[in-house]
């Protein structure tokens, strides 16, 4: 049987996999990605890191699995949303990618909530006024880089410029058109005036294309850098979330799926297209349905922040005990108790996204005493996180979508202690699920479709649940409050000058 390539293009690292079908997962491989934070609320990346680590990934993986390149019937990119990647005529890359999660527009977001008014962009665009539109990032470019600015020849995200690297092809995926603002969902079309609305020339938008339409072909210099065979289809590839979703069997009304990457994802599926300023609205993968979502600004990349920042003394000791500064940490927070002594933590260490659209948002640490430690102070980063999530929840529900059952993917879901957190915060079971490969199996399965390989139910097959994490009703009132005093911290501090 033929075999399918997925990649995704992480805030953190950028992961390939490599399946046979129908169901056999031949490999994975990663490479780690440098986020950059030059200044408060930046997160930049560059672009050819992706690139290099999708070299290494494609040849690491054909030659670990010993197949040949002619077996590779399609590849599938996928990867963080909607980051935002400048070419100029020559197709160079202008400067580092803006990434999602980046919060430098908050005075370009105030201007274009002057501008127009927002429910009506809402019911046109789908999405709210708020620091993910890419028109307040190229605003943001346009005043602070003339320079730059003037030379924009492209607009696409971090898988488009992949996809593009692979093939030649400038395209953007559906959903990164969607999020960056530039979709009318009453036609699903991109739409002149929104892209006029950003200031960028018409032609700089590249055509919208479908997640499993095949976009175009390897080339031979891609195929030389990469180890893939001359024309290899490539799909228009997904957003990591949505892909994540997928791969994780996301598809009835009243599943929710916590993804736990560099940031954390919040996603339900559903028929009905509900507009909402609070959250992110997205085409699921499976033509006819969608998928409102929120992400936050950081997740993971904040406690690996925390780490470094804070952890430096910890690693003898996690050395010694022969495991991971992160699980040495979750160690000592799990001694904790719920609550963690009084100690609430606002992750908001990159401003936030949804659901309080806030770039000036900032990360805080209330409540601190001499008796608190190192483990406190974990556990009251891993209950911020939770906290934020039980907002979403709160959001989702508001707008009438049921949480009936919520799965639990990718790295942060390892964590035991941050689980069980999360349980006894949302005092709902999560469900592990078990060797779930994340977003690139994904982004794999798109591209099977895509080629006519495989159905879209045909993904369940990689679905195998481990553990169902249960809540603790003891801890229910303990985190009840914890809540309420982390939503009215950030009320209170928001206003401040």
């Amino acid at each position: 049987m033929p075999c399918v390539l997925g990649l995704d293009i992480g805030t953190t690292s950028t992961i390939g996999l490599l399946v046979r079908l129908p169901d056999e997962v031949l490999g994975v491989a990663s490479r780690p990605v440098a986020l950059s934070s030059p200044h408060v609320g930046w997160a930049e990346e560059d672009p050819a890191e992706w690139w290099a680590n999708v070299r290494a990934i494609t040849a690491e993986l054909i030659a670990t699995s010993g197949i040949d390149p002619s077996e590779i019937a399609a590849v599938g990119v996928t990867g963080m949303l909607p980051a935002v990647v400048l070419l100029d005529e020559a197709g160079a890359v202008l400067r580092p990618s803006i990434q999602q999660s980046d919060g430098r527009c908050g005075t370009e977001v105030g201007e274009l909530r002057a501008e127009k008014d927002e429910a009506t962009f809402i019911a046109r665009a789908g999405n709210g006024i708020n620091q993910q539109l890419v028109t307040a990032k190229l605003r943001w470019i346009a005043r602070h880089e003339p320079q730059v600015f003037t030379r924009i020849a492209t607009v696409f995200g971090s898988y488009d410029y992949v996809n593009w690297k692979l093939t030649g092809e400038r395209v953007v995926e559906q959903n990164w058109a969607l999020e960056a603002g530039f979709v009318d969902v009453a036609c699903h079309e991109i739409d002149d005036e929104l892209v006029a609305w950003a200031g960028i020339p018409r032609r700089a938008m590249p055509r919208k294309a479908a997640s499993h339409e095949v976009i175009g072909h390897v080339t031979p210099e891609a195929a030389a850098a990469t180890g893939l065979k001359v024309g290899t289809p490539v799909v228009g590839g997904a957003a990591d979330m949505i892909a994540s979703a997928l791969g994780a069997g996301v598809t009835q009304a009243g599943d929710v799926l916590l993804k736990f990457g560099g940031a954390i994802d919040v996603l339900t599926a559903t028929d009905r297209v509900q507009p909402d300023p609070r959250l992110y609205l997205d085409y699921h993968l499976v033509p006819g349905l969608f998928m409102p979502n929120g992400c936050m600004s950081t997740g993971g990349s904040g406690l690996n922040w925390f780490v470094r920042t804070f952890a430096g003394g910890e690693m003898a000791a996690a050395e010694r005990d022969g495991i991971s500064i992160h699980q040495h940490l979750d160690r000592l927070a799990g001694g904790k108790a719920a609550g963690a002594d009084g100690l609430t933590f606002l992750p908001y260490l990159l401003g936030e996204k949804t659901p309080i659209h806030d770039p000036e948002a900032r990360g805080v640490i209330e409540g601190l005493t001499l008796s608190h430690d190192i483990g406190h102070l974990w556990r009251a980063l891993l209950e911020g996180y939770a906290y934020a999530i039980a907002h979403h929840v709160e959001v989702l529900n508001d707008m009438g979508h049921r949480s009936e059952r919520f799965f639990v993917s990718d790295g942060g879901s390892n964590s035991h202690v941050w689980m069980q957190i999360v349980a006894d915060v949302l005092q709902h079971p999560l469900q592990r699920l078990k060797g779930h490969p994340g977003s690139s199996l994904g982004a794999a399965w798109t591209a099977a479709v895509g080629v006519g390989l495989a159905d879209w139910p045909g993904i369940s097959r990689f679905v195998h649940y481990g553990e169902e994490v249960q809540p603790d009703p003891g801890a229910a009132d303990v985190y009840a409050a914890g809540y309420r005093r982390f939503r009215e911290l950030y009320r209170r501090l928001r206003d401040l000058p």
